[in-house]
């Protein structure tokens, strides 16, 4: 299916690996121009060069540390020969986990600023270009903002404050033509999934395929998400297929969330 979206404009947040490459992936084959955003440079060229190469598009890497208030302004600026922008995926940000007692000041500082606080100020800088372009945001948020956890503190608070900024903002949104929704993923086959097995492994002396299934019991779901998955999704969530659906929070997670 077409979605319509050969060369419209898109940035990408934490787009060097994992779910944010996945979703420029997706949003390149389609046919859009990108600007990539994340803080590892070589990763972010290279990964910028080979979707130029493969899909024919216009992709600018933007190596910038969107923690920081200037990062937001650096982003903006690669968008200078773009007067419409038509979507912007908030990707960028992991959050630490741990015991509430270890985590300290500057890991709470940096969890908000680099998932929560840049999301609002990429949404703040580039809505002219969102509003010029009819475009769409969507954020990549977690079910932590749904499902509290002692161990998850920070994260599920970030999450929880991105959906209800995302409801938010939805209100302008629907009287500026902007669409703006949230997604929590649940568990993908990304690096890190695969280095959390991998500790299991160690540290249990069980299988690959133990350790997977163990923690597919402990989540309740059948299986692992597979990035490409998430990157169909937000390419349909960009697209004009996806035109009435606004302010809301979506679980995208093979059901493990256990609520309505």
């Amino acid at each position: 299916m077409d979605l319509g979206l050969k060369g419209k404009v898109a940035v990408v947040t934490g787009a060097s690996r994992g779910l944010g490459a996945a979703i420029a992936r997706r949003l390149a084959a389609e046919g859009m121009d990108l600007v990539t955003v994340a803080r590892s440079r070589d990763a972010l060229e290279a990964e910028a060069a080979h979707l130029s190469g493969t899909y024919g598009v216009r992709v600018t890497a933007c190596p910038v540390d969107l923690a920081a208030p200037e990062g937001a302004s650096a982003v903006l600026e690669a968008l200078a020969s773009f007067d419409a922008v038509h979507g912007l995926v908030n990707s960028a940000g992991a959050t630490k986990r741990g015991n509430f007692f270890s985590l300290t000041e500057a890991d709470w500082t940096l969890g908000y600023d680099l998932k929560f606080h840049a999301a609002v100020r990429l949404s703040r800088l580039l809505w002219p270009k969102l509003k010029a372009g009819s475009g769409a945001i969507v954020s990549i948020a977690g079910l932590g903002g749904r499902m509290p956890s002692a161990d998850f503190t920070i994260g599920g608070s970030v999450n929880a404050a991105l959906l209800n900024f995302t409801k938010a903002l939805a209100e302008v949104g629907s009287r500026d033509g902007v669409r703006v929704n949230a997604v929590n993923p649940g568990y993908f086959r990304t690096d890190r999934l695969k280095n959390s097995l991998r500790s299991t492994m160690e540290q249990t002396g069980c299988s690959a395929d133990e350790a997977e299934a163990t923690l597919l019991a402990r989540l309740g779901a059948a299986r692992f998400g597979e990035p490409e998955e998430l990157g169909g999704f937000i390419a349909f969530l960009m697209s004009a297929q996806a035109a009435y659906l606004n302010g809301a929070g979506l679980d995208f997670d093979g059901g493990a969330r256990r609520g309505i």
